[in-house]
């Protein structure tokens, strides 16, 4: 006896599995947005084999991915993956192997730059991260194991969160997104559907589901010059071990300080800026050049490469007064955050 089958009002034609054609126009062209990116980026994304020369980051082998910027081989790539490198080896999408040498490691940002030995190479461009938009999709591509790609896919989850590199220093404009970070994926692309790179993926939160962040591309190009033209980031330097401080209420009314809080001064290096200025223990620095500086976080963002070499008035609470002193910041070195 034959089956009486479910059929809809219509009853010439059964329920079919088949979504509706409008749903399926709007899977296709998702599927078509994502492959067509994937497509214009994956050539220029690498596995990243690093071999150190201690042990003390991690083992003595490490390995991430990362993406070629340029005709003539930089590749940009986390710090935590190659800081450190004694050799390294980049294998890229079609098979072949060539080495590569650091240019510049900038541990405040997790990002470093590779010059690859290798010619014919595909390369991406950066985009405006500025200019993303939570909800639009986002697109994570990883050479973990060298001759396949991972590719992932979820949306911009949020904008504008922070997190800290390895060194402490806060790391601003950090993009946070649902598209899983597969093992080996950190130093690869984020790009969005116009095969754009908005983001170098850095991290991801182990005990949530889906959160994973990346550095924001305006930040990572920025970087990126610097490493090309310099080697290095420039970044001021005060000479300052400090703790973010709650003021005294009657001591914030009565000078009608800006901030409610400010950088306590917990020890000054010698022959250090901040010692030429004669700032001491137990200051409270709540002003750089007459903008305010309620943290540490504050005062790390003023301290620019543009306030290397230049005469610089440090605002402090010294016990019941408020004081201005002069001092000029010099350059700091890589892993030192104030």
């Amino acid at each position: 006896m034959p089956l009486d089958l479910p059929r809809s009002e219509d009853s010439s034609a059964p329920i079919s599995a088949v979504p509706p054609h409008g749903d399926a126009t709007l899977l296709d062209a998702y599927s078509q947005a994502v492959t067509t990116a994937v497509a214009g980026v994956a050539p220029a994304v690498a596995h990243v084999r690093v071999e150190r020369a201690k042990a003390s980051r991690g083992g003595r082998e490490g390995s991430g991915s990362g993406f070629i910027i340029t005709p003539d081989g930089y590749l940009v790539t986390n710090s935590h993956v190659a800081g450190g490198a004694a050799a390294i080896e980049v294998t890229l999408p079609d098979g072949r192997t060539a080495s590569a040498t650091i240019v510049g490691d900038d541990p405040h940002s997790d990002l470093a730059l590779l010059k690859v030995a290798a010619g014919d190479l595909a390369w991406c461009r950066f985009g405006d991260s500025s200019r993303v938009r939570v909800g639009q999709i986002a697109i994570a591509i990883g050479s973990p194991y060298g001759f396949q790609h991972t590719v992932t896919a979820g949306i911009v989850s949020a904008l504008g969160r922070s997190m800290r590199a390895q060194t402490g220093r806060l790391l601003d404009n950090v993009l946070q997104t649902d598209a899983a970070l597969n093992p080996g994926n950190s130093g690869g692309p984020l790009i969005d559907t116009q095969a754009r790179v908005i983001g170098v993926n850095t991290a991801v939160i182990l005990p949530a589901q889906g959160i994973c962040f990346a550095i924001g591309a305006s930040t990572a190009e920025q970087v990126a010059i610097a490493l090309i033209r310099e080697g290095r980031v420039r970044r001021a330097y005060l000479g300052v071990g400090g703790q973010t401080l709650a003021l005294p209420r009657r001591i914030v009314r009565h000078f009608g300080l800006m901030r409610e809080s400010g950088v306590r001064v917990e020890s000054i290096e010698g022959g250090s800026p901040a010692a030429d200025a004669e700032l001491k223990r137990g200051d409270v620095i709540i002003a750089l050049d007459g903008r305010p500086v309620a943290n540490i976080d504050d005062l790390q963002r003023l301290l620019a490469g543009d306030a290397i070499g230049r005469a610089t008035e440090v605002e402090v609470v010294r016990r019941d007064r408020v004081l201005k002193l002069s001092l000029t910041p010099r350059e700091s070195e890589p892993r030192r955050p104030l």
